[in-house]
């Protein structure tokens, strides 16, 4: 190779890829543009299990910045330590409940799929006595459809080992930005043009705030549920009891989906102990989602994060489809961060329609002044 400098190189001449005419240049550029972006669009659909992944890490991380946020309230010390509890406290939460599932609730979990399914044909059972044919075996059939259709671009999610991998990968991404927010947001804002960074910023700060305001309202409600179902339960004398309040608690976090299922396994299970205690089954799962969703969730998250259950239900579909239970879970999260970006995207539409009219307020102003010049000079 010559050692000479791109100065010192001869002049080769036009080369065989240049377009002369100018306007062939313009429509090759955009072309090339129209297929840059087709195939973001195509990478992105390909990777979008990882995306989601992301995404949940996101959620994560805004959880465990939520918390560090409230024991700043209390303790003085630094972010970092802040953050050290919160993620502590989870772990022990975690393997307190690994232990008590483990050791308080095994019989009873090995006697509720049976519990369920008794129940179960005995519903069926009285449907045909009412006239309708319907079997448990088609339902059953048709519940394996249902779920074998979900995550039929995510297979990789199905699985014990799949699922636990996908939620080790949420909590390490979570961490590592929960501990340094700046850094990630400083990254992305640098690649963005300079007069878009003010913008981006007030966006993420206020993804960040809705989101903090939407997982605490979903952990509150949690906590809630799970408590309240376990005092009205037992105290009832309901089987279960313990059992029951914990998958109440647990599918409250999805929306809409969570409350249903949680609310038939609760009854199924009271009505395995007469009708008296089924009936009170229902009367207690009413009385649980009443209050969470017309108290609990108004007071915390709703007025910060107002969307429609029909587009929440919608949107939950699409992404169970798409995704299976993870999309399921994110969901919600997903949905009220679009809302938040729509809505920056019309303030910003808004502040540059007032931007028009006043500069052309300005020009009209002017105009009239340079005419009453012009004729005072007359």
């Amino acid at each position: 190779m010559s050692n000479d400098t791109p100065e010192n190189q001869p002049d080769l001449g036009v080369g065989p890829s240049r377009i002369a005419n100018a306007e062939v240049r313009h429509e090759v550029a955009r072309a090339g543009v129209w297929i840059a972006m087709v195939s973001l669009a195509f990478l992105a659909i390909y990777i979008s299990q990882s995306l989601l992944v992301i995404f949940g890490g996101m959620v994560f991380a805004t959880m465990v910045d939520g918390g560090a946020r409230l024991l700043g309230r209390v303790l003085k010390i630094g972010r970092t330590w802040r953050i050290a509890i919160v993620l502590a406290a989870g772990l022990a939460f975690a393997l307190w409940l690994g232990w008590f599932a483990g050791s308080t609730l095994s019989q009873e979990a090995a006697q509720f799929p049976a519990i369920i399914e008794e129940q179960a044909r005995q519903f069926f059972a009285w449907l045909r006595e009412q006239g309708f044919q319907i079997e448990l075996g088609d339902v059953q059939g048709l519940i394996g459809q249902a779920l074998s259709g979900f995550g039929t671009i995510t297979r990789a999610l199905g699985g014990i080992l799949g699922g636990l991998a996908t939620l080790l990968l949420i909590v390490i991404i979570g961490i590592y930005v929960a501990i340094e927010p700046r850094l990630y947001e400083r990254g992305m804002a640098w690649m963005l043009p300079r007069e878009k960074r003010r913008d981006f910023h007030i966006l993420l700060a206020r993804m960040g705030f809705t989101m903090r305001r939407l997982m605490f309202g979903r952990l509150v409600g949690m906590v809630f549920e799970g408590f309240f179902t376990y005092a009205m339960l037992a105290l009832y004398g309901v089987p279960m009891a313990a059992l029951l309040s914990i998958l109440t608690g647990l599918l409250a976090f999805i929306p809409n989906v969570g409350a249903f299922i949680s609310g038939v396994l609760m009854v199924m299970v009271g009505f395995s102990g007469g009708t008296d205690m089924g009936l009170y089954t229902i009367f207690v799962y009413f009385l649980v989602q009443n209050i969470d969703g017309y108290i609990i969730i108004p007071m915390i998250a709703r007025k910060t994060v107002d969307l429609a259950p029909a587009l929440v239900l919608a949107a939950q579909l699409v992404m169970g489809i798409l995704f299976g239970v993870l999309g399921l879970f994110l969901a919600d999260p997903l949905l009220a961060m679009i809302k938040v970006a729509l809505e920056r995207r019309s303030e910003r539409n808004a502040e540059d329609d007032a931007a028009a009219v006043c500069e052309a307020e300005r020009r009209a102003q002017e105009e009239v002044a340079a005419a009453s010049a012009s004729t005072a000079n007359a």
